[in-house]
């Protein structure tokens, strides 16, 4: 059977609303594969070959998923003290060099315009550091500029 292409509806039994571009109704799975083979291609890596960049970045982190994904929120509150700042402490930091140690840890953060706040960084560039803030709803996602930190302390 041809279809009108001044009909609506498609050829099919039930009379569908005919549109290719939508996706299939909410209890119906979708015509199109997630992970399409690729016809004279290599097969996909292992994992289900969802890296978008091949030759790219590597599906998961050591000790950790990666950014943006499903970084795991911290299980908990932080502690419940503020500590004080020790400049001379051997936990304690001064800038932001050496804060690589603290991911998926509880630190406490001391920025160079006052603020201090509780921080679980979960990825760390070379400019930002990427993670959940502690504030007066729980944990929020959140960026830290690297160049704002005076000195942080890991727990």
């Amino acid at each position: 059977m041809s279809q009108n292409p001044f009909n609506p509806f498609d050829d099919s039994p039930n009379q569908q609303p005919f549109s290719p571009f939508f996706p299939p109704p909410f209890n119906q799975p979708s015509p199109f594969p997630m992970n399409p083979p690729r016809p004279g291609g290599p097969p996909p890596p292992p994992g289900g070959g969802n890296n978008p960049f091949p030759g790219g970045p590597p599906q998961t982190f050591p000790g950790g998923p990666q950014p943006g994904g499903n970084t795991p929120m911290p299980m908990g509150p932080p502690p419940a003290f503020t500590p004080q700042m020790q400049l001379s402490s051997s936990q304690s930091q001064q800038g932001s060099s050496g804060i690589r140690r603290c991911i998926y840890r509880n630190t406490f953060i001391w920025q160079r315009n006052g603020n201090t706040f509780w921080f679980f960084p979960t990825f760390v560039t070379s400019n930002i550091i990427l993670g959940f803030r502690w504030g007066r709803f729980g944990w929020v996602y959140s960026t830290v500029n690297r160049g704002s930190i005076l000195t942080f302390q890991c727990f």
